[in-house]
C-alpha cells in the first residue's frame, strides 16, 4: 500500500474538524442552492460521507490513523454520559416493546442472512467453497459476531472456530475485516439518509410515532423552560463530568477485565473479557444514575450539544475507514456481505411495516446490531439527540447476546458449506 499523504494525525484531525465545520456551516447558509441540496443529502450523512473520500484517495490513512481510536476511547464515554445524564427513563419505557422487537429482528436477520447468503453466492460462483470451505465459513463467523455484537464477539469468533488454523497468512480474516467495516459502513450511510426522510416513511407506512414525539417534545420544552446562556463555569462543568466520568470507566475497565478473565472464564462469550465492553457499559451507568441527581441540570447549559459535537468528530472518523476501492481485491466477499446485509435489512424493513413500528425503531435496532454502541447513539441521534441513550442501552443488549448469536450461525453456516 502507498504511503498516504497526510500521516500526521493532528493534521488529520484538522482537516475532520474542516469537514465538519463546512458541512455545518453550508446547512445553515441562506442560499438557495445549499437549501436544495440538503434537502435530499442529509447533513450527518455528509459528515460520515467526505472522510471517506480523504482514504479512498489515498489522502489518509483511516486504518492506521489513531483519530479513531481517541474519538471511540474518550470521546465516545464523554458523549454516553453528556447524553444519559439527561435520559428520561420513563420516556423511554413508553416507547413500548417494538425497539426490542426490531432489534432481535436486526439479530436474527444476520443470523440467518449469513448461511442465506452463502447458499445464493456459492450457487452463481460453484468455485466459491472449492478453494477453502472451512476458512470462508469460519470466517463469516466474525462478521456475524461483528454485526451481532462488536470487535469483542468478533474475536470471540475467531477463536471459538479455530479460524487461524483454516486461514494460512491471515488472508480469509483480513478480508472479511474489510468486507465487515465496508459493508456495515454503507448500511450506516443509508439509515443517515432514511433518518432524513423519517416523516415520510413513518406516514406511508402508518407507524405510530407518538411515544417518540412525546419524549422529543418532553426535552425540548425542558430545554426551552430552563435553558440559558452557559458560562465558563458551566461548560467546564460539563467537561469535568464528561471526562471525569471517561476517566473512572477506563479505570474500572481495566480492573474488573482481567478479574474477569481469571475468575470467569465463559465470560468470554458475553464480552465480559473485553475492556472496551466495560467501559459503555460503566459510562453509560454512570451517566444514567447521574440523572437522577441535580446534576441532570447541566443539560441547561447544552451539555447534549457538546456531546453532539464529540459525536460528531466520532462519525467523521468512522468516515475514515471506508475505502470503496477495497472492493476490487475480493470482489466474491464483497458479494457475499452485500446480499447478506440485504436480507437483513430485507427483514428488518418487512417487520417495521407488519408492526407498524416507526422508521426510528427499524434505524436504531438495526444499527445497535451491526455497528454496535460505536454508533447505534449516532443513528439514534440523527432523529434528535434525546433518542442516542435509546441506541446504548440496544448496543448494550448486542454485546450480550452477540456471541451465542454469531455461534448459532456458525453451526447453520458450517452446515450450509459442508
Amino acid at each position: 500500500m502507498a504511503t498516504p499523504l497526510i500521516t500526521n494525525d493532528a493534521t488529520v484531525l484538522g482537516l475532520l474538524a474542516i469537514i465538519l465545520g463546512f458541512v455545518f456551516y453550508t446547512n445553515q447558509s441562506e442560499n438557495a442552492s445549499w437549501k436544495k441540496f440538503y434537502k435530499y443529502v442529509p447533513a450527518l450523512f455528509l459528515c460520515y460521507f467526505l472522510p471517506s473520500i480523504l482514504n479512498t484517495a489515498g489522502i489518509v490513512d483511516g486504518a492506521n490513523s489513531s483519530v479513531y481510536y481517541v474519538a471511540s476511547r474518550f470521546l465516545l464515554p464523554a458523549c454516553l454520559v453528556l447524553l444519559t445524564i439527561s435520559v428520561d427513563l420513563k420516556g423511554i419505557i413508553k416507547l413500548g416493546p417494538k425497539a426490542l422487537i426490531m432489534f432481535l429482528t436486526g439479530t436474527l436477520g444476520i443470523v440467518v442472512g449469513g448461511p442465506i447468503a452463502l447458499l445464493v453466492v456459492s450457487a452463481l460462483v460453484p468455485d466459491l467453497l472449492g478453494v477453502n470451505p472451512e476458512g470462508i465459513w469460519r470466517g463469516m463467523t466474525t462478521i456475524a459476531g461483528s454485526w451481532i455484537g462488536g470487535g469483542a464477539n468478533q474475536s470471540a469468533m475467531k477463536e471459538v472456530f479455530e479460524l487461524s488454523s483454516y486461514d494460512v497468512g491471515g488472508e480469509i480474516f483480513s478480508a472479511m475485516v474489510t468486507v465487515d467495516i465496508f459493508v456495515a459502513n454503507m448500511w450506516m450511510a443509508v439509515l443517515l439518509i432514511l433518518a432524513g426522510n423519517a416523516k415520510r416513511f413513518d406516514e406511508k407506512t402508518g407507524a405510530d410515532t407518538t411515544a417518540i414525539n412525546a419524549l422529543r417534545k418532553k426535552v425540548e420544552d425542558f430545554e426551552k423552560k430552563n435553558a440559558r446562556m452557559p458560562m465558563l463555569p458551566d461548560i467546564m462543568m460539563i467537561c469535568a463530568i464528561g471526562f471525569g466520568v471517561t476517566g473512572f470507566a477506563h479505570l474500572f475497565a481495566d480492573l474488573i477485565t482481567p478479574w474477569m478473565i481469571e475468575n470467569f472464564p465463559e465470560g468470554k462469550k458475553l464480552s465480559f473479557h473485553s475492556k472496551f465492553f466495560w467501559m459503555i457499559v460503566s459510562a453509560s451507568a454512570i451517566g444514567v444514575s447521574l440523572s437522577f441527581t441535580k446534576l441532570k441540570k447541566i443539560e441547561t447549559v447544552g451539555a447534549s450539544k457538546i456531546a453532539s459535537a464529540f459525536l460528531y468528530i466520532l462519525i467523521a472518523s468512522i468516515g475514515l475507514h471506508m475505502d470503496i476501492t477495497a472492493i476490487a481485491d475480493t470482489p466474491v466477499y464483497f458479494v457475499i456481505g452485500i446480499v447478506w446485509m440485504l436480507i437483513h435489512a430485507t427483514l428488518m424493513l418487512s417487520v417495521a411495516k407488519l408492526i407498524k413500528a416507526p422508521l426510528f425503531y427499524m434505524a436504531v435496532g438495526s444499527q445497535a446490531n451491526v455497528g454496535g454502541a460505536a454508533s447505534a447513539p449516532v443513528v439514534a441521534s440523527a432523529f434528535h439527540p434525546s433518542l442516542a441513550p435509546v441506541g446504548v442501552l440496544l448496543a448494550v443488549l448486542g454485546y450480550a447476546i452477540g456471541t451465542f448469536a454469531a455461534w448459532f450461525c456458525g453451526m447453520i453456516l458450517q452446515s450450509v458449506a459442508i
